[in-house]
């Protein structure tokens, strides 16, 4: 297989033309995660701006526009009933007697401040009326209307500033690219790990799997990842980690350069389906690269003959309870002492950037700047 051949799934090793002519097919498919544009022939994809949503406790615009348009036309239905309640008080241009519609008619245009004139109140009671009554209703009206018009174009304004001010303070966050099973899952992680919610970017392009996330008080960003305007409105070059979690292999290739482009210190985790894409993923600049078919392929074997296994790595991955693993600076009193002699069952020593296993003689005795992946009981509250 040449380099910069991306194979996915049940895709054989043919003809290099062909496999090239697949791979432009299979960019020009839909993207579910990403969103990579689809651009037929004589088309020019539209500019697409992201959108960065900050999450607030405040109540939704929508919402309180509803209750709003209720009240408006609760106003309605009332003034029309006590005008109707009165209407031998009242003179039509046609001079007959008022009709329910009528009532409604003559209160829309009053509480509107419109004013056909075509109705007239003509007693003193229905005068009275309309001084106790219906001016009251007409001023709250004017301000259920206004009001909204407010809250709309102030709840623009206070997500511009809360976007502005989080992108002035965030550093060291999560990025996340796919809220799909995977990116979920990264996600649950990371919130059992103790990252807060608001230190979580979630990137996607379907609007239903952004509102799932922004439930969940976390930062979303519609747009597509593989551009590099989306991943800089997301905070990528002061950001701690990037998790690429999409549903294709050549999606995830893109948005790892282009990751990579815009930070260099940032660790870029990708999920992968096809262990021949790995090498592409370490040379675009990937941190690592997890299997997922070929981890869950393992799993599913191993069950077979030890499901005791099985349930032993689920619970190493799941951090809520039981057993967990953790990556930890070395401490002073430990320098100079075998990992293995430690409280702590040891796993490996992080020595430069590179991962020792325990046994290996250059981890016999641990050095200040190592880390430790060790084994923990994670007790459930």
């Amino acid at each position: 297989m040449r380099d910069g051949w991306l194979r996915e799934p049940g895709q054989g090793a043919g003809a290099p033309g062909k496999a090239r002519e697949k791979s432009r097919a299979a960019r020009r498919a839909d993207e579910r995660v990403v969103g990579l544009p689809s651009v037929t022939a004589g088309q020019v994809a539209a500019p697409f701006s992201p959108r960065l949503l900050v999450p607030d406790r405040q109540v939704s615009p929508l919402r309180a526009i509803t209750g709003r348009l209720l009240v408006a036309v609760l106003l309605l239905v009332v003034a029309a009933f006590v005008v109707y309640a009165d209407r031998a008080g009242y003179r039509d241009i046609v001079d007959r007697r008022l009709t329910l519609l009528d009532c409604f008619y003559y209160v829309t245009v009053s509480l509107t401040t419109t004013g056909y004139g075509d109705i007239t109140p003509v007693t003193e009671g229905a005068r009275l009326v309309n001084i106790l009554v219906i001016t009251p209703m007409r001023v709250l009206f004017l301000i259920i209307l206004v009001g909204t018009t407010l809250q709309v174009l102030a709840e623009r304004s206070r997500q511009a500033i809360r976007v502005q001010r989080w992108r002035h303070k965030v550093r060291d966050h999560n990025i996340v690219v796919g809220y799909g099973t995977k990116g979920r899952s990264a996600v649950a992680a990371m919130l059992a790990d103790g990252v807060e919610p608001n230190r979580i970017v979630v990137v996607d392009v379907d609007p239903a799997l952004l509102s799932a996330a922004s439930e969940l008080g976390l930062v979303t960003l519609k747009g597509n990842a593989a551009r590099s305007d989306v991943l800089r409105s997301a905070g990528a070059e002061r950001s701690s980690s990037i998790v690429v979690a999409v549903n294709r292999d050549d999606t995830a290739v893109l948005v790892t350069l282009t990751a990579r482009e815009l930070t260099s210190s940032a660790q870029v985790v990708v999920a992968v389906r096809e262990t021949e894409n790995v090498h592409l993923l370490r040379r675009s600049g990937a941190t690592s690269v997890v299997v997922s078919s070929e981890t869950a392929g393992r799993l599913l074997g191993i069950a077979t003959s030890a499901p005791s296994v099985v349930e032993v790595i689920e619970d190493l991955l799941t951090p809520e309870a039981g057993f967990a693993v953790s990556e930890r600076d070395v401490e002073q009193p430990e320098v100079g002492a075998d990992p293995k002699h430690l409280a702590d069952i040891v796993l490996g020593v992080v020595r430069g950037g590179e991962l020792i296993r325990v046994g290996d003689e250059r981890v016999d005795a641990l050095e200040l700047g190592d880390r430790i992946l060790y084994v923990h009981t994670v007790s459930k509250e």
